[in-house]
Formats: C-alpha cells, sequence, structure tokens
C-alpha cells in the first residue's frame, strides 16, 4: 500500500469535501429541484449532482486509475486495488425538507478495506478525518470511542437500509434495543451516527442492512477512535458486504450490546 497515494489523496478530500459542503451550506433551505429517486421514498437534490461534478472531478484528474462509485453516478473506470466512495450528500432526505442534518463523505478503499474517511457536516464546519493507523480527527484534534459507566442509560444510533422498510425482524429488534436505552437516534444521515459515536457522543450503533457509500467511511471512524465493529455472529467486520448487520460500539461493550442484539432477533416476531 502506497502511503504517498494516501497521504495526497487526503489532502486532496480534505479540499474539495470543503467545497462540496459550502455548496450544499449555500443551497440549504433554498432547493430548486427535488426528485423522486426510488420507491422507497428517497429523494435526489440539485445539491446531490452539484457537489459530486466537483468531486468527482477533481479526484478523476488526480487519481486517473483509481476506481470511483458515486451516489448518483455510479461505478466509474474499471476495477483495481484503489476504490473511492463518494457520497455526495449524506441525508438528502433531510436536506430536501429543511432539516439541518446531512454531511459529506469521501472513503478511499484499498482492496476493500478502508484506508481514508472524511466527512464533512458543512452547518456546523466539523471536518472529521481518519487514516488507517492514524487514529481520527475532528477539526484536528483527536476523538474517541466512549466508554460509558452507564452505558444502558446512554443513546443509542439505529441505521438501517432504505430497503429493509417495516421488516418484522428489523421492527422487532429496533423496538427492543429502543426501549432498553435512554434514547435512540435514527438521522438518516449515517455518516454523522458513525462520527458521533467516534467523537464520545453515541455509545452504540446497530446497523441493520444498509450498505452503501456512506457505510465505511464510518467504520474506519470508528475503528480507528478505538471502537470495534462486529457482525450479528460477533466475529470482527473487515472487508465490504452486500448486506452488512453490525454492532459498533466501546470494546468494553460489545458483548452486552451482542447479547442484547441476539435476544432481540430471539423473539417472536410481534411477541
Amino acid at each position: 500500500m502506497d502511503q504517498q497515494v494516501i497521504q495526497t489523496a487526503k489532502e486532496l478530500s480534505i479540499q474539495v469535501i470543503r467545497q462540496a459542503g459550502q455548496i450544499a451550506k449555500e443551497k440549504f433551505d433554498d432547493i430548486a429541484d427535488i426528485q423522486a429517486k426510488d420507491e422507497f421514498g428517497d429523494v435526489v437534490t440539485e445539491v446531490d449532482h452539484l457537489a459530486e461534478g466537483i468531486i468527482l472531478e477533481q479526484i478523476q484528474a488526480v487519481f486517473p486509475d483509481h476506481q470511483i462509485h458515486s451516489e448518483e453516478a455510479g461505478v466509474i473506470g474499471s476495477e483495481n486495488d484503489w476504490l473511492w466512495l463518494i457520497d455526495p450528500l449524506d441525508g438528502t432526505n433531510n436536506f430536501a425538507i429543511g432539516l439541518p442534518v446531512f454531511s459529506v463523505s469521501i472513503t478511499l478503499m484499498y482492496k476493500k478495506n478502508p484506508v481514508l474517511g472524511v466527512v464533512y457536516e458543512p452547518l456546523t464546519d466539523r471536518l472529521f478525518v481518519s487514516v488507517a493507523g492514524e487514529g481520527t480527527y475532528c477539526n484536528d484534534k483527536p476523538v474517541h470511542v466512549k466508554n460509558s459507566p452507564n452505558f444502558l442509560r446512554g443513546n443509542i444510533g439505529w441505521i438501517q437500509g432504505h430497503k429493509v422498510q417495516n421488516d418484522p425482524k428489523a421492527v422487532q429488534l429496533r423496538q427492543f434495543i429502543d426501549i432498553r436505552f435512554k434514547r435512540m437516534m435514527r438521522l438518516w444521515a449515517p455518516t454523522l451516527q458513525w462520527c458521533m459515536l467516534a467523537k464520545g457522543d453515541l455509545d452504540g450503533i446497530v446497523l441493520y442492512n444498509s450498505e452503501g457509500d456512506d457505510l465505511y467511511s464510518g467504520i474506519l471512524m470508528v475503528k480507528e477512535a478505538g471502537g470495534v465493529v462486529i457482525d450479528f455472529d460477533g466475529n470482527p467486520f473487515d472487508g465490504m458486504s452486500n448486506e452488512p448487520y453490525m454492532i459498533a460500539c466501546h470494546p468494553d461493550h460489545q458483548e452486552q450490546m451482542l447479547q442484547l442484539v441476539r435476544e432481540g432477533l430471539s423473539l417472536r416476531a410481534g411477541g
């Protein structure tokens, strides 16, 4: 793995993500075009396309041989060891209704593992940067996953894919976990929840079949901030998955989290 590639990619990502975020900030609450994206109620705005264009143009100029997968443009280039994952506006549905909870996410993968994650929250000017082996930073300050002494009084993030909808097992697990913690958060902007966990503002995350261009930057953020990311069988989550089911938290809480998820999944639907 070429460290110079990662360093150059880091500098480039920080530059372009701020540019893309500025567009989102300027257009917030003043959107000219909103279109339905799929049958599940997802939408796309002009900002998605404008921000994406800025990011893609500059990455392709510097790394023409790298493959890119972007939320709206799809796959660009041939498969190789290097893969960029771009979500130009994570939280588009929030953005579209004037809810100020959204971000821009850029991830660089090497051999299907994240080596660079950059997430920018324009309205708060929070920039999260994580490089494999180098920790996670928010506005240049190191952040760490929290080890809460009162874990079950904490705040848990729930993330589910658009296609999950009201799947009975997902609803059952979500409700089971919800009533066992102080608060369950569903932001519909997954990268921000991952960053909140990395920063110590959330105590854990349960993710139910939610794969996308916004996933792997968050996983890297949490791991590099001292957290663990495991699947529902308790195995460390590595690489990529088309249907991920995972738990993320401080290492000291992983057994407790895993047990809660197993209990929630073992109940009869509606029971």
